[in-house]
């Protein structure tokens, strides 16, 4: 029996369905949080289609860093090609997902910093927003962020430093009181981290 992700996805590509069906349960949740917090009810569909993609592309995963961020890398592309067909022309290293009409639906933040931090991610640039998402919720090696992001491993770390200086700055524009912003900021990473528990709760459901 296959174990590896590139196994599961070798023999899913040679017609084992189950292997594909354990694939998808083990990466479910990780797509179902990438693309929640920036399309809502588009997320399952876009799921679909990057694991079909991931079949259909049979040379660029034996490159990859890792299966997660091959994955990952073909999502981005997936919303890419999301937002473009949807607002032809735009600039998504300076539009964010507010700017592209969407809004995170069906996220359950249940605490005051949980609804902040969503709405301060959503109003980065999509470039920052995918970077910090993907530094606090995936956990993710620099060489894993560069390969995803398509980017040298020093612009990775730059586009990080950015990412969270704009999300401080948003944080800072949209809280309703100082209490609710500096309990944000002073514990960003644990927010961050409940507020991933809550999405995975949401794909659950």
């Amino acid at each position: 029996m296959p174990s590896s992700d590139f196994e599961l996805l070798d023999a899913w590509r040679g017609g084992d369905r189950g292997s594909g069906d354990q694939l998808f349960q083990r990466h479910f949740d990780c797509l179902f949080r990438f693309f929640q917090s920036k399309v809502g009810g588009e997320a399952e569909d876009l799921i679909q289609q990057t694991l079909l993609a991931c079949v259909e592309d049979r040379e660029r995963f034996r490159q990859a860093t890792s299966f997660r961020a091959y994955l990952l890398g073909v999502a981005r592309n997936k919303l890419y090609m999301f937002f473009r067909a949807r607002k032809p022309g735009a600039d998504l290293s300076v539009s964010s997902v507010e700017d592209l009409g969407m809004s995170p639906r069906g996220v359950a933040a249940e605490r005051q910093e949980h609804r902040l931090l969503l709405a301060a991610l959503r109003r980065l640039p999509l470039e920052l927003q995918l970077a910090v998402e993907l530094h606090y919720w995936e956990e993710l090696s620099g060489p894993e962020l560069a390969e995803i992001l398509e980017l040298p491993e020093g612009t990775v770390r730059s586009r990080l430093r950015r990412a969270r200086e704009a999300l401080t700055e948003q944080l800072e524009l949209l809280a309703a009181s100082p209490e609710l912003l500096t309990s944000t900021i002073t514990d960003l990473d644990g927010w961050a981290r409940t507020l991933k528990q809550q999405l995975e709760r949401g794909a659950a459901g």
